[in-house]
């Protein structure tokens, strides 16, 4: 028999949930945060209204600003989604596990990831997320309940961040902290900024929560080879960073295939997988982006963590695991493969024009290029007044010349002069997008 509960005090008086020891101390840190500003992205539809609106309804305008594989290019092939659906009929509608289905995971390490048994790790240390922000704002969590214990500490970032990585983390109560970063390296980490980083959050009174690595990279497209992550990563963790998250969204649409995990978790001790985490989902590769489908590898610590506060948070649906099941399960490179390759032709037509323009350019794998604009700015501001920096250049690009890009300064102050250019979008649409862009910026030279 069970023992019964102990009332501590008067059903007639209020009583705490949890003990004293265990309660949230008062702290007013919300009271001083910055407002998380909205997105932006709706100047990016009035830049092209203008265009529009001076040329005509049916004007033909090129939206270079966006990575949605569901809209810039093909989205989920409908043999998935209907593979998807008999699934879910299937399986039924009840509540799933927190971290998802066991055939989720069975199909994520034995089918897509392929987990080698040296390594330790299979379908245990995954856990489903309902997209990839779902799963960062989770990972954040994990860091600060399993890492140094407090708000307040930083997440280190590249020095040109996903516009996300500097809301998110803020949003659960981590300061990010841009690294160190030069443009004529990408922005790239190095093993000394890293160190650097962790030593200038030290002499602040905070720790580190955690390192991100991106690759490849948004805004940057820089692509890191494995053996420079697993330096970076190394470096890290030796400084005391309790853990580094890799975000390979897009590490499916390259020239050079995946990453394979193994590599990265072969190139560490057991003790120092607990440490790494790795997100990953259908968002780019497969179109998905409004499937919802993500996941998180992590130790046994971190899935544990997540999955207690899921329990009571959100637990994953189903139809999003079941499109990655019918995908990973007849094979990922097939089921991707018109978003690759479609990528990879853009990818091609984009820098032939980068290298025969002189300008300066960032473009690796994935999505996106990074193209430094300063000279155009420059020369134009006396004709435009508002071409301060690249989010004027939206509106000179946009209404002039109906090309939507996504200033470098939303990334943040070092990108004010830079544009980022998807060519997430079939290889005659990027030809299209880039005549429209160097058509512009030659025009304010």
């Amino acid at each position: 028999m069970s023992a019964q509960p102990v009332v501590t005090s008067s059903l007639d008086t209020p009583e705490y949930a949890h003990p004293l020891a265990n309660r949230v101390a008062v702290n007013d840190y919300p009271a001083h945060m910055q407002d998380i500003p909205p997105s932006r992205m709706f100047l990016i539809r009035d830049a092209l209204k203008a265009y529009k609106d001076r040329e005509g309804a049916g004007a033909v305008t090129f939206d270079a600003s966006q990575g949605d594989g569901g809209a810039s290019l093909p989205g989920t092939p409908t043999h998935i989604l209907e593979a998807a659906l008999k699934l879910q009929i299937d399986h039924g509608t009840a509540y799933d596990q927190p971290w998802g289905t066991a055939r989720f995971r069975k199909a994520a390490a034995e089918s897509y990831w392929k987990f080698d048994s040296s390594t330790g790790w299979s379908g245990e240390n995954i856990v489903f997320v309902q997209g990839g922000r779902d799963g960062l704002q989770k990972a954040y969590g994990a860091m600060i309940a399993l890492g140094h214990k407090r708000v307040g500490d930083a997440l280190v970032v590249s020095r040109v961040p996903w516009i996300s990585y500097n809301w998110g983390p803020y949003a659960v109560g981590l300061n990010v902290l841009l690294a160190p970063g030069r443009p004529e390296e990408g922005w790239r980490y190095t093993p000394d900024s890293i160190r650097a980083t962790a030593e200038f959050a030290q002499r602040e009174g905070r720790g580190v929560a955690g390192l991100v690595i991106t690759s490849p990279d948004n805004p940057t497209g820089r692509t890191i080879p494995l053996e420079e992550q697993i330096l970076l990563a190394r470096t890290a963790i030796e400084a005391g960073y309790p853990f580094v998250l890799f975000d390979w969204i897009y590490h499916w649409v390259t020239d050079h295939g995946p990453n394979d995990i193994n590599v990265i978790l072969n190139a560490f001790s057991p003790a120092e997988r607990e440490k790494l985490i790795f997100l990953d989902g259908l968002t780019k590769s497969l179109g998905g982006s409004n499937v919802r489908s993500a996941h998180l590898v992590a130790g046994k610590a971190v899935v544990k963590h997540i999955t207690s506060q899921a329990s009571h948070s959100v637990i994953p649906a189903f139809f999003s695991q079941a499109v990655a099941i019918a995908a990973y399960e007849m094979g990922f490179g097939e089921a991707a493969k018109d978003i690759i390759q479609a990528c990879s032709a853009s990818r091609k037509v984009l820098r032939t024009a980068l290298e025969e323009s002189g300008v300066g350019h960032i473009i690796g794998d994935g999505y996106y290029a990074f193209i430094d604009c300063t000279q155009h700015i420059e020369s134009g501001s006396a004709k435009y007044d508002y071409l301060k920096d690249s989010e004027g250049l939206l509106k000179y690009l946009g209404e002039n010349y109906g090309l939507a890009v996504v200033p470098g300064v939303y990334f943040s102050p070092a990108g004010a002069n830079w544009i980022r250019f998807s060519y997430a979008l079939p290889p005659d649409v990027t030809a299209g997008a880039v005549e429209r862009l160097f058509a512009g910026l030659n025009a304010l030279k």
